[in-house]
């Protein structure tokens, strides 16, 4: 008898809220949908949770449209020709609910085992392991918290609202003012919410991230050698440079290191750097890197690298670990904070912060570059990573200002809005695919996804080398406004026919609005994946610098050598830089 009444309960509530019902089932089951890279399990169920509600809240709108398109139409209270509705037997309330109840049942066993297949599927391309049963039950009890989470959100707003209702009432106005009043309460009560939610969210990173960037990471420690900034003999203070600055000045490979990897002599590498505690003006902080270079001898190396950090001041460690065992430690590498908060975050805010920073100590850098005599100077190469990529590319008017002033660029996972790099794909090669193309067959750029690429290409590359490493799965490179409302190249069918990237799946399809905001989540998680893929590319590293400075006469031995090594390198969980 229990479950009768329950299956007539239901059967009531579905009738009430059927649409509801069905957007709040559409977007949750879409939030489950395929993307770029997996998502950790209890990330995901959360997703999955806040879509639901999210879509259930969205059938309170379509039943107000559907009622004012029938009045517009000069309907009655029922649709055309429907008559009154006459009362049903508990009976057949009972066996239509308990119908209902065992059809969405299905629904949910069914699409739940299609969601896993999906899933598993997605975390195979990647080399991952498939979801087990701890994965299932972190899932489904971050999904069921997250929604009784938002369902006591809903109902407080809607209490208000029924508060402010009644207060109407009471003071004699008429229902239609009441009910007016109620919306309105309803629309400021969820704006300030989310406002209030989205600023208190963006405070409290700003000051997770300050306090982040005042501390130091595990395993930095001030460095002793002349050659680091914030030694005993440098202009710039330790205590100044920012977790990140630290994390660069006191890390990477000695020279005795680099010797034992590599079994042939090597020098000290240099390493300079600015953080933001040392000026508040970024041509400052250029000078005083700068001077930095001199002091250490940075100018006399063979060769010199000016790179932008991500957002928070990171530089990746297996890029710039990859440079210093290629050339035996006869290295300079300067570089120059310009935010503590991740990249994310200063794109949307600051984008402009990146280039201005870029921009300041390429042109520092350049300029006392110049002075020194053409013999004498050492080989000026640049490099970006994200964020850091679109800031130094924006130094640069175009492909051939970037090649007229440099000797080599590195660039690492580009946004989908960096320039010079939007235009090369636009105008690459016709029949290379948009994750790998090729321009001008390769002479000036080439792009590289798994070590081996810029080789596989052939032909002649002509120096100055500008290289872009860059994965078919990288949400952040493809996070392009256009995916909303256009289906990108990158998903212009299967895997097998050349129409995506090939560890991309072919259960990824594109859907209008959706698509675009799985990359926005799958932003978040890009670098939670084994190299290869996502915006993980430590694997390439090496090999991109080989190939962009020919010349450093290393043995494929000692490649392999040095290889085995960056790749054991730990990069912190650099997720939110």
């Amino acid at each position: 008898m229990g479950v009768l009444s329950l299956a007539e309960r239901f059967t009531e509530y579905f009738r009430l809220h059927l649409v509801n019902l069905l957007c709040a089932l559409l977007l949750g089951s879409l939030a489950l949908t395929p993307s770029l890279v997996p998502r950790p399990t209890v990330f995901q169920g959360f997703l999955a949770g806040a879509w639901f509600v999210i879509g259930f809240q969205c059938g309170y709108a379509v039943c107000h449209a559907w009622r004012l398109a029938w009045r517009r139409g000069g309907a009655g209270k029922h649709a055309p020709g429907a008559g009154p509705r006459r009362p049903r037997s508990s009976r057949a309330k009972r066996t239509t609910g308990i119908a209902v109840l065992l059809g969405l049942l299905a629904y949910l066993w069914g699409y739940g085992a299609l969601v896993v297949s999906w899933q598993n599927a997605v975390r195979g391309l990647v080399d991952m392991e498939p979801v087990d049963g701890v994965g299932h039950a972190g899932f489904l009890l971050s999904m069921v918290a997250t929604m009784a989470l938002f369902i006591l959100i809903a109902k407080g707003v809607a209490a208000g609202s029924e508060l402010v209702s009644e207060q109407v009432m009471r003071r004699g106005h008429s229902p239609r003012v009441a009910q007016w009043a109620s919306r309105g309460t309803t629309m400021v009560l969820v704006a300030g919410l989310v406002i209030g939610l989205a600023g208190a969210g963006l405070f409290a990173v700003a000051r997770i991230y300050q306090d982040r960037d005042a501390g130091t990471l595990e395993g930095s420690a001030q460095p002793v050698l002349a050659s680091r900034t914030g030694s005993a003999g440098s202009a710039v203070a330790w205590d100044g440079l920012g977790r990140q600055g630290r994390a660069f000045a006191g890390g990477g490979p000695s020279a005795a290191r680099i010797a034992e990897v590599t079994g042939k002599a090597a020098m000290e590498p240099v390493r300079v750097y600015a953080g933001l505690g040392q000026a508040s003006d970024v041509r400052k902080r250029a000078d005083l890197v700068v001077d930095e270079l001199v002091r250490t001898g940075g100018f006399d190396r063979k060769v010199l690298l000016v790179a932008t950090p991500t957002g928070s001041g990171w530089l990746e460690p297996q890029a710039m670990a990859s440079l210093e065992y290629l050339y035996g430690g006869d290295t300079a590498t300067a570089s120059m904070q310009y935010s503590y908060e991740p990249s994310w975050v200063s794109f949307l805010f600051e984008p402009h912060l990146a280039v201005d920073s870029s921009t300041a100590l390429f042109e520092a850098v350049r300029a006392r570059w110049d002075e020194l005599p053409e013999g004498n100077r050492p080989r000026l190469a640049v490099y970006g990573l994200s964020l850091g990529a679109q800031g130094m590319q924006g130094n640069f008017a175009d492909l051939a200002d970037l090649r007229d002033r440099t000797d080599a660029a590195l660039f690492t996972g580009p946004p989908a809005n960096s320039q010079p790099w939007r235009g090369l794909q636009e105008d690459r090669d016709p029949g290379s695919p948009v994750w790998q193309p090729v321009y001008q067959d390769g002479r000036q750029v080439r792009w590289q996804s798994n070590p081996g690429d810029f080789q596989g290409l052939g032909g002649i590359w002509k120096a100055p080398r500008i290289g872009y490493l860059q994965h078919a799965t990288d949400p952040i490179t493809w996070l392009d406004p256009k995916v909303i409302y256009q289906r990108p190249e990158w998903l212009a069918g299967p895997a097998a026919a050349g129409g995506r990237g090939p560890d991309v799946s072919d259960s990824m399809r594109w859907i209008p609005g959706v698509t675009f905001l799985h990359l926005v989540t799958d932003m978040l998680v890009s670098e939670a994946v084994p190299p290869s893929h996502g915006h993980n590319f430590g694997d390439v590293a090496l090999d991109g610098w080989a190939q962009v400075l020919p010349g450093h006469g290393r043995t494929d031995a000692q490649l392999a050598s040095i290889q085995s090594v960056i790749e054991e390198i730990d990069t912190h969980d650099p997720i939110w830089e």
